[in-house]
């Protein structure tokens, strides 16, 4: 049997959140280099805004995973849609670089809230049996809202440029609202305090450390070298384009839009037979390779298409290269799959925050800077897995 009536609403719910949050994000990648003319920011500024986002979540996700299992899950979800409704507000009325550093801030705290708060939800109210495929729904609508923010922020952006920021801030109410009316805590304040007195406490630093293992270090390197290149390559498309061939925001919502459609439909096709025909590491191999070429030919391709054709081809690389790492490090992690999870989110989170600064700072020296950097970094994870051997294939010929 599938899941009941109420569930299916509460998954539903869930699912909308997520999707609403990280609509939220990407609607600001295609306005960014209107927006940053309007106040009159420069390239450093921009990144670091990108990246204060990545780092208030890596702070505050250790503390919101202890109040999720405190206070209650629906607390958690609600809370972080107020808090991300409210940042969207005050984006979209920010006309000083402080005021739009705390909307950063607050939008990074908001989905360190709604995130663990949703897995455990839907955790929570599943079977084992339909936990799998529930959690492939959570993963689909955080890709979905990324696919599909920078297309709708684009146009929107035909209203003003501060509009989409409005959107985002009044759909996040809504759903904050349906949340808080429809959404029932899941566990009794009975079952809460029992799972907070059977949570061992760990120490970030010393899961950290943990993570330097030879058997897992390589493939999280590799989950950083991810991040820092694909957050590069988003973060800088619409300031590069705009700098270099004068787009408009609706030009850049659509190329990233379309390359991001195809990539994910390529990786539903074709993901499971790749991985059947290659094994995880060599598509990894083949991924980062392909994603370094074409990020390269960034800098030289002129004319619509072929940018479109271009960043197609780097979305493509990137769908496939992170659900093989997800399931590599799966693979590898037998008895200690949540402690993978928490570092792949870790190092992602990393490279989303080293990533976006930097780029911004090499943007300021020269527009192409950025993507010849993320090059050679995606280069670096590409000799990584060449040299890459001993234990970590050791654990894989034992599973």
């Amino acid at each position: 049997m599938g899941l009941f009536s109420k569930q299916k609403v509460s998954l539903l719910l869930l699912l909308s959140n997520l999707f609403i949050a990280f609509l939220g994000i990407g609607l600001v990648v295609p306005i960014m280099p209107s927006y940053m003319k309007e106040l009159q920011l420069s390239g450093e500024i921009m990144g670091y805004l990108i990246a204060a986002f990545a780092f208030a979540q890596l702070l505050v996700s250790p503390i919101s995973g202890v109040w999720v299992d405190k206070i209650g899950r629906k607390k958690m979800i609600v809370s972080g849609l107020f808090i991300f409704s409210f940042s969207e507000l005050i984006f979209g009325l920010g006309n000083q670089v402080w005021v739009l550093f705390v909307s950063r801030v607050l939008g990074g705290i908001s989905a360190a809230f709604i995130m663990p708060a949703v897995t455990a939800f839907v955790a929570d109210i599943t079977t084992a049996k339909e936990r799998p495929k529930a959690l492939g729904y959570v993963s689909a609508a955080i890709s979905a809202g990324f696919i599909i923010g920078p297309g709708i922020g684009g146009f929107i952006a035909g209203l003003g440029v501060r509009a989409p920021f409005f959107f985002a801030a009044a759909i996040a109410l809504v759903a904050a609202i349906f949340s808080l009316l429809i959404l029932k805590e899941p566990l009794s304040k009975e079952q809460l305090e029992e799972i907070e007195r059977n949570n061992t406490k760990i120490s970030f630093w010393r899961e950290l450390k943990k993570s330097f293992q030879p058997i897992y270090f390589i493939p999280l390197i590799i989950v950083f070298v991810l991040a820092f290149g694909l957050s590069v390559y988003e973060t800088m498309f619409g300031l590069f384009v705009d700098e270099k061939f004068g787009f408009t925001p609706k030009d850049i919502s659509v190329i990233i839009t379309v390359g991001a459609v195809f990539g994910v439909i390529a990786q539903v096709v074709f993901f499971g037979k790749l991985v059947e025909r290659l094994g995880e590491k060599l598509l990894i191999q083949g991924t980062l390779l392909f994603a370094a070429v074409f990020i390269t030919l960034s800098v030289f391709v002129s004319g619509y298409w072929m940018i479109m054709a271009v960043t197609f081809i780097v979305f493509l690389a990137s769908d496939l290269l992170r659900p093989a790492l997800t399931t590599l490090l799966s693979r590898l992690a037998g008895e200690e799959q949540g402690f993978v999870a928490g570092m792949n989110s870790t190092y992602t989170s990393l490279g989303n925050i080293i990533g976006p600064a930097l780029a911004g700072i090499l943007f300021d020296w020269n527009i192409n800077l950025p993507y010849l950097f993320a090059t050679i970094i995606l280069a670096a994870g590409f000799v990584m897995t060449i040299a890459w051997k001993g234990k970590e294939q050791m654990r894989l010929d034992e599973i």
